[in-house]
């Protein structure tokens, strides 16, 4: 038997999926990152280790501000494991940008493990994902986008006109 419940365990991993909701819907990943432990361990694949809430908060703030990373707005969980012995959760989740402007989606899947440390807060989390699979995406989605983009600012401003920028 752990240390929680398993309808706290639940109960956590519900918050932590909602306050990403929240955090792209304007509270911000200072928000996001207030679930975890004053000196949490955040391992990320590419990143390495972060250490400390606080310099997990600086690494969010820097992250989500860098073109096209800032337009990756949903993650949506498709199963997840509780571990009730250890107070682990490990999820696969979609890091899913917004749409580019056709209505097609542009997503990447992550594993993560999180290690729970009581009272709605994590002390743990690793992210592991394929790089290359992430940097493909990425590319992909932000030449749609450029592309569509394009294609309105063609469409509002004919040739004859001159460059709207």
């Amino acid at each position: 038997m752990g240390r929680w419940s398993r309808e706290e365990l639940e109960e956590a991993f519900e918050l932590y999926q909602r306050v990403a909701v929240e955090a792209v819907n304007g509270k911000g990943w200072d928000h996001f990152c207030d679930i975890f432990t004053w000196d949490c361990v955040y391992v990320e694949a590419q990143k390495g280790m972060v250490g400390g809430r606080d310099a997990v908060k600086r690494w969010y703030a820097d992250l989500f501000q860098i073109y096209p990373v800032s337009h990756m707005v949903h993650y949506p969980v498709e199963w997840y494991i509780i571990d009730e012995d250890r107070g682990w959760i490990c999820c696969y989740f979609w890091c899913r940008m917004a749409d580019p402007g056709d209505g097609s989606i542009w997503q990447t899947g992550c594993y993560s493990l999180l290690k729970y440390a009581g009272d709605m807060h994590f002390k743990f989390e690793e992210d592991a994902y394929n790089p290359a699979h992430l940097d493909a995406m990425l590319q992909g989605w932000t030449a749609r986008h450029r592309e569509l983009h394009e294609q309105s600012l063609a469409i509002n401003y004919p040739a004859d006109l001159g460059s709207p920028v």
